[in-house]
C-alpha cells in the first residue's frame, strides 16, 4: 500500500513538475531543433556558394584559354561581385592578368594584380600578386615603383624572390651599391636555394658596373702622406 501511494505521489510530482516546467522543455526542444536546422542550412548554403564559385571560376578559365577577353571580363566581374570574399576572386584576377598580358594590355594586367594586393585575400596570395606586379613594373620600366612596392616587405618565405627583383630595380635606377647589397642578401639567404636561380643572381652581381668613387675621395691623401 505504501509502495502504491509512493508511486501515486511520484506521478503527481511529475505532473506538477511538468505543469510548471513543461513549456520550457518544449520551448528548449523547439529552439534546439531550430538551431540544428539553422546550422545545417548555413553549412548547406556555404557549400553551395563554394560550388557556385568553383563553377564560375571554371567557366572563366575556359574563356581565358580560348582568349575570349569580353566573356572573361564579364565572368571575372561576376566572381568579384558574388564571391569576392573567396580565394576564387583572387585567382580570377591572376587569370585575367595573364590574359591581359597575352592581349598586350599590360596596364590592365597590373591593375588586376594590384587589386589582389589591396584585397582581403590570403597573405600568401597577396605576396604572389605583389611579386608578379613587381616583375610587371620592371617590364614597364617602372623601377622606382618596384622599390616602393617591395622595400618595406618582410617575409622570410618571399625574401629571396623579392630581393632579386629589388636588385634588378636598383640596377635599372643606377643604384649599384643597393643592387649589389640586394643580390648578396639573396645569395646569403638559406631559404633561397630552390626558390631562385642563384647562379643567375651571381651573374647579375658580376655584371654590375663598378661603383664610382667620388672625385673628392680619390684626391684625398692617405694618412701620413705628404701633400
Amino acid at each position: 500500500m505504501d509502495d502504491l501511494l509512493s508511486e501515486k505521489e511520484q506521478i503527481e510530482q511529475i505532473r506538477s513538475w511538468w505543469s510548471e516546467y513543461g513549456s520550457y522543455v518544449v520551448g528548449g526542444i523547439i529552439i534546439g531543433v531550430g538551431l540544428l536546422f539553422g546550422i545545417n542550412h548555413y553549412k548547406s548554403s556555404k557549400l553551395q556558394a563554394q560550388l557556385d564559385a568553383s563553377a564560375a571560376y571554371e567557366a572563366l578559365i575556359k574563356y581565358v584559354v580560348k582568349g575570349n577577353l569580353d566573356a572573361a571580363e564579364i565572368a571575372a566581374d561576376e566572381i568579384a561581385a558574388s564571391f569576392g570574399e573567396t580565394a576564387y576572386a583572387a585567382q580570377s584576377r591572376f587569370a585575367m592578368a595573364r590574359l591581359y598580358m597575352d592581349k598586350n594590355r599590360d596596364q590592365d594586367a597590373a591593375d588586376s594584380l594590384a587589386a589582389v594586393v589591396d584585397s582581403a585575400a590570403d597573405d600568401e596570395l597577396k605576396h604572389v600578386a605583389r611579386l608578379r606586379l613587381a616583375r610587371l613594373y620592371l617590364y614597364q620600366d617602372k623601377a622606382q615603383q618596384v622599390v616602393d612596392l617591395l622595400l618595406a616587405e618582410d617575409n622570410s618565405a618571399f625574401a629571396a624572390l623579392y630581393g632579386e627583383v629589388l636588385g634588378d630595380a636598383y640596377t635599372a635606377l643606377g643604384r649599384i651599391a643597393d643592387a649589389q647589397s640586394a643580390y648578396q642578401n639573396v645569395l646569403m639567404d638559406p631559404m633561397a636555394r630552390g626558390i631562385v636561380d642563384q647562379k643567375l643572381v651571381q651573374w647579375k652581381v658580376l655584371d654590375l658596373p663598378e661603383i664610382e668613387v667620388p672625385s673628392e675621395l680619390e684626391s684625398e691623401p692617405e694618412p701620413g702622406e705628404i701633400e
